[in-house]
């Protein structure tokens, strides 16, 4: 049996598609994997903030567009490079999420100095509003600056001195091996909440692909699904885009059935930040319901933060990004 699974050109895309489809085979040795490569606007735009090209749906869209035309089975993408205030292409579902990577950011550095220990004025590279805004609380006395490229790119600029220090998502840095040798700091939930999906691979295909679904099931992480709803739940009803620092991380207790939900958002020319949390006890007795119940509590810390002014600092923010691409133009 042949499938055919759509990803991107970059390593670490490779790396994460071909670790997940080795687990395919392994359960399902009938499997022969044909792989359809694409090269996506975000992978050859490199110069730019992603905002300003149009957000991190340029890592998908393209990929997306191979399964939909049918010219791909499935596509493996990174969680988090998923909009989650638009909908998927029509016909298109999220058909499988495996166990969830570490969903922490780390600060890497030459020499493993960390975070508070920066020099002042030291040069911090990250492509993240929300990593900024977070770390600005806490180091308003570094410089913060664009960081694009893939993961070898970014850690040369580190290594070649043009950054003393750059933050990357520790998931990939773990999936490509690379975490262990380098000095590096984990950054914590408290001094830097992590991206929506950080840290999880997404299975998207054709939601009528029956077969193929019944194929990849094993592979579904129950766990991962039920964090996954909740914090994408959060960001659906904030309507948060790339031009917003915003955040969301769930943990669940597999023994209690506690899930806790934190949610961010913060400004972009003012420290001015909303934190927000909520929890609840699991009591479905089918995944759905259950999905459906951690759904509710995304919707519930969502309506906290609007509450709060939330949508507000959103509008700000993205108008601060907004002058700025036009400034940069």
């Amino acid at each position: 049996m042949k499938l055919r699974v759509a990803t991107r050109r970059s390593n670490l895309a490779l790396t994460q598609m071909r670790a997940f489809t080795a687990q395919l085979v392994a359960l399902h040795p009938h499997v022969h994997v044909e792989e359809v490569h694409v090269t996506t606007l975000g992978d050859r735009v490199t110069d730019k903030p992603l905002a300003a090209i149009g957000g991190k749906g340029l890592f998908v869209s393209e990929v997306e567009a191979c399964v939909s035309r049918g010219e791909a089975d499935f596509a493996v993408h990174s969680l988090k490079d998923v909009p989650g205030d638009v909908e998927l292409a029509e016909g298109m579902a999220l058909v499988c999420l495996p166990l969830r990577e570490d969903p922490h950011d780390v600060l890497l550095t030459r020499d493993g100095i960390d975070l508070m220990s920066l020099t002042a004025g030291a040069r911090v590279g990250t492509t993240s509003l929300r990593r900024v805004a977070q770390l600005h609380v806490q180091r308003p006395d570094l410089h913060y600056a664009t960081l694009r490229g893939n993961v070898e790119t970014r850690l040369s600029k580190l290594d070649s001195g043009e950054f003393d220090a750059i933050v990357l998502a520790a998931a990939g840095l773990r999936r490509l091996g690379l975490l262990g040798s380098r000095p590096h700091q984990v950054l914590d939930r408290e001094l830097c909440l992590p991206a929506v999906g950080q840290g999880t691979l997404a299975v998207e295909a054709r939601a009528d692909n029956r077969a193929l679904i019944d194929l990849l099931s094993p592979l579904e992480d129950p766990t991962t699904r039920l964090v996954t709803e909740a914090e994408r739940e959060l960001l659906r009803c904030l309507q948060g885009s790339c031009r917003v620092p915003l955040a969301g991380h769930a943990m669940l207790d597999a023994v209690s059935g506690r899930l806790r939900l934190d949610g961010f958002v913060g400004g972009v020319e003012t420290d001015e930040m909303l934190a927000g949390c909520s929890e609840i006890y699991l009591k479905g007795r089918t995944p759905e319901a259950r999905c459906e119940e951690a759904r509710a509590l995304g919707r519930e810390v969502a309506e906290g933060l609007i509450a709060r002014g939330a949508q507000r600092l959103m509008r700000e923010a993205e108008a601060a990004v907004l002058r700025r691409e036009r400034t940069s133009n």
